[in-house]
């Protein structure tokens, strides 16, 4: 069982210095991140746009230990809602955010988030986009829904991600489920203890599935976070039988992970949204697409070995 190892490597710091020193290890990064710096995520904004996709942007950054940090990534976000909004790339590109890069773990941390995280919402309102909150581990939830309350109540169209494998979440979307509402639902990429978590993927999966039927029966936008066929398809027929229009909902993919089938999903008049991470700070971010899916590490280890 790879995947809580690759977990907790996430976390690790002399692991990480070992595997950013690694001469093949950026090329396989350049799979999954867009670039180190927001020009080059806008290159890739445009790239996918051209081709009819739609995107969300993370300036990666999480897990500080200093107020500095929250601030430089509070005005990274800022560039960002510039950059969208001097190209007219609203309408095409939102931006997710970790409240962990805006100091949410730091003392006063729920304070502080708050107070970083509000005008990089604002500037989105003014590009014409808006902001989702990326949900972390189980210790942050309820943070997180309060400064989502406390944003949308200016910014309705606010967003926000929850994870099937916590037992709270049913209860979460059924708050969440209502008119205006913009829930993204994924299984969930933390190491989470089994008092508040599905350990068993099947548990997690058939989770997804309750969650994934309170929101299409709600009143709100779901965005559907998944790479797994079997949960776009039943996601395809729950929105046809309550009744939904592709423009009532939307499937989100990562970036560099089944490509044709976001293509796919976009020629068959779906709405298909791409999540684009950038930045330096990528390691914990890459470790946990590694832990997700086996393919992702098989693809590791072969670049490994060939570039070896």
């Amino acid at each position: 069982m790879l995947g809580p190892v690759l977990l907790a490597a996430a976390r690790s710091d002399s692991i990480r210095r070992v595997v950013a020193a690694a001469p093949v290890t950026r090329p396989v990064v350049e799979r999954f991140v867009a670039g180190e710096r927001l020009d080059e995520a806008m290159a890739a904004v445009r790239n996918l746009a051209a081709r009819g996709l739609e995107v969300t942007l993370d300036h990666l950054g999480e897990d500080i230990t200093d107020p500095a940090e929250a601030l430089r990534n509070r005005d990274a976000y800022l560039r960002l809602a510039e950059a969208l909004k001097e190209h007219g790339l609203g309408v095409k590109a939102e931006m997710s955010v970790k409240l962990s890069a805006f100091g949410q773990a730091l003392p006063g941390g729920h304070e502080l988030a708050l107070q970083n995280v509000t005008p990089v919402v604002e500037a989105a309102a003014e590009a014409g986009t808006t902001v989702t909150l990326d949900m972390e581990d189980h210790t942050t939830v309820d943070s997180t829904l309060a400064i989502l309350a406390e944003l949308r109540a200016r910014f309705p169209q606010t967003g926000a991600v929850l994870q099937s494998y916590l037992f709270r979440t049913e209860d979460d979307c059924r708050a969440l489920a209502g008119e205006g509402s913009r829930v993204r639902l994924v299984k969930g990429a933390y190491k989470e203890p089994a008092t508040v978590a599905f350990q068993d993927k099947r548990e997690v999966d058939r989770a997804y599935v309750r969650c994934l039927k309170i929101l299409m029966a709600g009143r709100g936008y779901p965005m559907i976070g998944s790479h797994d066929p079997r949960m776009v398809a039943i996601a395809q027929e729950l929105a046809h039988r309550n009744g939904r229009k592709p423009a009532d909902y939307e499937f989100q993919m990562l970036y560099g992970i089944r490509e044709a089938e976001q293509r796919r999903l976009v020629a068959e008049g779906n709405r298909m949204r791409v999540y684009i991470p950038y930045g330096t700070d990528w390691y914990g971010y890459f470790m946990r697409r590694l832990a997700e899916r086996p393919a992702n590490l098989a693809f590791f280890l072969r670049s490994l070995a060939t570039r070896g």
